[in-house]
């Protein structure tokens, strides 16, 4: 059943949409699933056009967590290779120079929430169901949502959210940090998304991409020397003295 779990990439212009669906709409991810995420990952990363990543799901939920049935043959050494493998597509969303956006409806829980918390900004329905209920399954986060959640949402709050797997509605979840936006349905998750979009708009394509660089690795003197090293700079700093609009701003 989980095997079934795909993630489609459509393009228009400079923003790409991430689409994962099943079936049976749970949108469960099993190895094979988690891989064809990281498929369409590496479609996005290889459009240097892209300025906007939207991850999105269709079905009952945004993503139901890892593939339960699964896991349960798994020895270490499987584990091992899981874990990494998630990690691997979590790390590979969060360093994708666009900037990313998890539109989540219905409940985002176990991988499905690894994979909100790798996006820049999470915006969610007022039905949704947010956490890490790994613990409860004498597990936890393996997908690089531990070190994640604690940066988000600093130590107690994310030992609390890991420690009891107990999942946070979306009022709950803003309030943690886990989530910027709460909205009240999927019409409103898509305007919600359109106006971030719109906002972020004026910054910079490569600007943007050397600040997500310096945000993971705290170099920020060396991501602002790379700054000079793309013409977006000239141009940005020409169309201030200038007075007019940067190039970049077409969205």
């Amino acid at each position: 059943m989980s095997s079934n779990t795909t993630a489609n990439v459509s393009f228009d212009g400079p923003l790409a949409t991430v689409t994962v669906s099943t079936p049976d709409g749970l949108n469960i991810m099993s190895a094979a699933a988690i891989n064809r995420l990281g498929d369409a990952i590496k479609r996005v990363a290889a459009r240097p056009e892209v300025r906007f990543t939207i991850i999105r799901a269709e079905g009952k939920v945004y993503v139901a967590g890892a593939d339960i049935k699964e896991m349960s043959a798994f020895g270490p050494d499987e584990a091992t290779q899981f874990g990494c493998e998630g990690s691997a597509v979590c790390d590979s969303i969060e360093k994708l120079p666009s900037v990313t956006i998890a539109a989540i409806h219905g409940a985002a829980l176990g991988g499905g929430c690894e994979i909100a918390l790798a996006c820049d900004f999470r915006i969610a329905t007022a039905n949704v169901k947010l956490g890490l209920p790994e613990t409860t399954l004498g597990l936890i986060p393996g997908w690089g949502g531990v070190p994640r959640a604690h940066k988000l949402l600093g130590g107690p709050a994310a030992k609390r959210l890991i420690f009891s797997g107990n999942p946070l509605t979306a009022d709950q979840a803003k309030a943690a940090g886990l989530v910027d936006q709460v909205v009240p349905d999927q019409p409103a998750l898509d305007d919600a998304v359109r106006k971030i979009v719109l906002s972020l708009s004026k910054g910079a394509p490569a600007a943007i991409a050397l600040a997500k660089r310096a945000l993971r690795d705290g170099k920020d003197v060396d991501a602002f020397a790379d700054c000079f090293r793309d013409n977006q700079s000239r141009e940005g700093m020409a169309a201030f003295m200038e007075k007019r609009a940067a190039g970049w701003m077409n969205i």
